[in-house]
C-alpha cells in the first residue's frame, strides 16, 4: 500500500482542510435543487434455474463494470463531463431487490480500466465470495459471486474492495444498493414500492474543468471529504413526494464524510421536522425511534419514515450540520436534498401508524464472552494495533474467535482529531457503550444491530456479537476508504470447533481458494451469449455452486451453534468455573437507553449479591464502560 509521508505532514494537512469556500468549481446558487432525484433501475436476472438440492429457484445475474461520463455541473460552468466507473455503466449501480431464501449467483464482468473486487456489504457470504481485498478481478476477467440471501430483510449495498484502490474505485462510482426483503417486513405496514426509496449520499470533489478529482493521482493520504454533495449520483437534487409517509433507505456511500442530517420546513420559518428511524444496517429496529437528527457515517445504512402529510404544497429541505467530527465544511456541504411536497395522495396503502414493536431483534445473549481491544491510530500510517495490511497475513490476523462464540470488541479511536467508521465483516453486532465522548449510545443504535459503527474523535465503543454462522477468514477495517487503502485493514479468522455434528463437506475458510477465483473470458462470447456465457454453461456453473450446499442449512447451523455454546456455558456454571454479569442483551440495551434501572449484579460461582437501584434521569443514557463481560 502507499505509505504516508509523516505524521507531521498528515497533521498539517488536517489543520489546513478545515475551511469554507470551494475546492471544486463553484456550484451556482440557482442550480441547487434544480435536478430531479434519479432512481437506479432494478436489476433483473438473466436466467432463473431450479436448485437440484432444494427445489427452490436460484437467480443468475450479470453485471458489467465499465466507464461512463456524466455532466455534473450546469452548462457553461465547466468544460468537460466527468468520467466515472459504474456497475452496468451506472452510478449508483442498478438496485437488486432480493427475496429471503432465494439464492443468487452474480457474475461481475470487468470491462473497466482497473482491477476490482466486489463486497456485498451486510451479507454473511462465505469467505471466497465476500470481496476479500486481495481477491481481485483483473480487466478482461469475471468472477462469479454466490450469495445466500438468507438473512432477515435489510438494506445491503455492493461496492468495490480491491486492495490499495478501494477509495478511488468507490469514489469513481463502483457502488450500488442491494435490498433483501422477507415476509415479515413486507407485512409490517411500512411504506413499500414507490414509497420505499433508496438514498445514496456521496460527497465528491471535481477539477476546474469538471472532471473528477483523483485521490490517487493527487497522493491523498488522509481524507476526501468532498464539497459537492450528491444523492443517487446527482448534486443537490430535489424529489417530488406526495403528502403521505415515505420510507427512505439512507446510505453513506462516500469515502470520507460523515453526516448529521436534519429536516427543515422551508415555508414554516425553517421549523425543524422530526422523523422516525425504523431500520439499521441489519434490518428493522426493535422499536421505532423518533428523532430530529440522524448521524450516518461511511457505509452505514439507516432507514427512516418521513410523514409529509402536514406539509402539502410546501418544501422540506434536508440539511447537514456543520462541524461533524474531523470533517471539513464547505459552502455547499450544509445542504443535501429538497423534498417538494405535492397536494394529492395517489396510493393510501401502507400509510398507517408505524408498528411498535417492529421486530424481535436477535441481540446476542449474555453468555461466555471474550474481550478484545483494537486501537485505530495514525502514526505515519493508518494502523490497527500497530499493524497494517501490508505487514502480511500472520501479522494482520488479529483475532481468532471460535465459531459461534460471543465476543465483546473494544474499538478505540487512537486520537489525532480523526474519526473512523469501523466495519466488521460477516457478523451483526450490538453497540453496548460509547465513552470519551459528548454522546452515549444513540437512541436508534440502542434499538439496533449494526455492522458499522462510527468512532468519533477520541471515542471508545464496545460492541458484542456472535461470530457465526461460518468459519473462515474475514476482514475488519476503517470505512474511511483513504484510511483503509493506507493500511487500516486487518483480518480475523473464525475458527472451527469440534463436536458440532454438522454434516459439512466444505468449510470455505480460504478467501483465495483457487476454484472460486476470477477467470479470463472471450469478449465475443460475452457479447453473443456463447461459451461460458451460454445458458448451458451458466446452468452448469450455478449447479456447481448449489451442490456445495454452502448456505442450505444455515438455520440449522445457527441453532446447533447456539445450543453448543449454551451447553458449554451451562457445564462451566455447574463446575463453578464460569463468571459473568447477570444481565441479558435486552437488559443491556434497555439500561443504555434509560428504559430500566437494575444494576448489573456479579454472579460468582453461583452466588448473587443483592442488587442496588440505580437512578437514571429521564432521557439520559447510561454508559457501560465500568461493566466487564467476561
Amino acid at each position: 500500500m502507499v505509505k504516508a509521508t509523516s505524521l507531521a505532514a498528515a497533521a498539517a494537512t488536517f489543520a489546513s482542510v478545515v475551511s469554507a469556500g470551494w475546492q471544486s468549481p463553484v456550484f451556482p446558487d440557482n442550480a441547487f435543487f434544480s435536478k430531479p432525484l434519479p432512481m437506479p433501475p432494478v436489476k433483473q436476472p438473466r436466467f432463473t434455474f431450479t436448485s437440484p438440492q432444494t427445489g427452490q429457484p436460484i437467480d443468475y445475474f450479470e453485471v458489467e463494470m465499465k466507464p461512463l461520463t456524466r455532466q455534473q455541473y450546469p452548462p457553461g460552468v465547466v468544460t468537460q463531463p466527468a468520467r466515472m466507473l459504474g456497475y452496468d455503466g451506472l452510478m449508483p449501480g442498478p438496485t437488486f431487490h432480493m427475496t429471503q431464501g432465494r439464492e443468487a449467483v452474480v457474475r461481475f464482468i470487468n470491462h473497466a480500466d482497473r482491477a476490482t473486487s466486489v463486497h456485498l456489504h451486510g451479507s454473511f457470504s462465505r469467505s471466497p465470495f465476500d470481496g476479500y481485498a486481495d481477491d481481485i478481478t483483473e480487466v478482461g476477467q469475471y468472477k462469479d459471486y454466490y450469495y445466500p440471501n438468507r438473512q432477515n430483510a435489510r438494506t445491503l449495498w455492493y461496492h468495490d474492495h480491491a486492495v490499495d484502490h478501494t477509495a478511488e474505485n468507490v469514489f469513481f462510482g463502483l457502488a450500488g444498493f442491494y435490498v433483501l426483503h422477507d415476509s415479515d417486513e413486507l407485512a409490517s405496514g411500512l411504506p413499500q414500492g414507490n414509497y420505499d426509496v433508496p438514498l445514496g449520499i456521496m460527497a465528491r470533489r471535481y477539477n476546474k474543468n469538471g472532471t473528477l478529482w483523483d485521490p490517487e493521482a493527487n497522493n491523498e493520504l488522509t481524507s476526501v471529504f468532498g464539497d459537492v454533495v450528491e444523492v443517487n449520483g446527482i448534486p443537490w437534487p430535489f424529489f417530488t413526494v406526495e403528502p403521505r409517509k415515505y420510507r427512505f433507505r439512507f446510505l453513506d456511500m462516500g469515502i470520507s464524510r460523515t453526516y448529521k442530517l436534519f429536516l427543515q420546513a422551508d415555508q414554516q420559518k425553517n421549523k425543524g421536522v422530526n422523523f422516525t428511524v425504523v431500520g439499521a444496517d441489519t434490518g428493522l429496529l426493535a422499536k421505532p425511534i423518533s428523532t430530529d437528527v440522524l448521524t450516518i457515517s461511511i457505509a452505514e445504512r439507516w432507514e427512516a419514515v418521513i410523514d409529509f402529510a402536514p406539509f402539502a404544497g410546501q418544501n422540506i429541505t434536508m440539511h447537514n450540520q456543520k462541524g461533524v467530527g474531523a470533517d471539513s465544511d464547505f459552502d455547499g456541504t450544509d445542504r443535501v436534498l429538497r423534498f417538494v411536497v405535492g397536494t394529492t395522495v395517489t396510493d393510501p396503502s401502507n400509510n398507517g401508524p408505524i408498528p411498535n414493536p417492529l421486530r424481535n431483534v436477535p441481540f446476542p445473549p449474555q453468555t461466555e464472552v471474550a474481550d478484545r481491544t483494537f486501537k485505530f491510530t495514525h502514526d505515519g500510517e493508518w494502523l490497527i494495533n500497530g499493524i497494517g495490511w501490508n505487514d502480511g497475513l500472520a501479522a494482520r490476523l488479529l483475532a481468532r474467535p471460535q465459531r459461534g462464540s460471543i465476543e465483546i470488541w473494544e474499538l478505540q479511536n487512537g486520537g489525532g482529531g480523526w474519526s473512523h467508521p469501523i466495519h466488521i465483516h460477516l457478523i451483526d453486532f450490538q453497540v453496548i457503550s460509547r465513552v470519551n465522548s459528548n454522546r452515549g449510545v444513540l437512541p436508534y443504535e440502542a434499538a439496533a444491530m449494526q455492522d458499522v459503527v462510527w468512532l468519533g474523535p477520541g471515542e471508545t465503543v464496545r460492541v458484542i456479537a456472535r461470530y457465526s454462522p461460518w468459519p473462515g477468514r474475514y476482514m475488519f477495517h476503517c470505512h474511511n476508504l483513504i484510511h483503509e487503502d493506507h493500511e487500516m485493514l486487518a483480518e480475523f479468522n473464525v475458527t472451527q470447533v469440534e463436536g458440532l455434528g454438522l454434516n459439512e463437506t466444505e468449510l470455505f475458510v480460504d478467501p483465495l481458494e483457487p476454484q472460486y477465483r476470477a477467470v479470463d473470458f472471450i469478449n465475443a462470447d460475452f457479447l453473443a451469449g456463447t461459451g461460458n456465457f451460454s445458458q448451458a454453461a451458466v446452468q452448469a456453473k450455478v449447479e456447481f455452486f448449489t451442490a456445495k450446499k454452502a448456505y442450505q442449512d444455515v438455520e440449522n447451523v445457527e441453532a446447533v451453534l447456539e445450543a453448543f455454546w449454551d451447553a458449554k456455558t451451562a457445564k462451566e456454571k455447574r463446575s463453578g468455573s464460569f463468571e459473568h454479569y447477570d444481565m441479558s442483551a435486552m437488559e443491556r440495551r434497555d439500561r443504555l437507553q434509560g428504559w430500566s434501572s437494575p444494576k448489573a449484579v456479579p454472579k460468582i460461582k453461583g452466588r448473587t449479591a443483592d442488587p442496588e437501584p440505580v437512578a437514571v434521569p429521564e432521557g439520559q443514557t447510561v454508559g457501560m464502560a465500568s461493566l466487564q463481560f467476561l
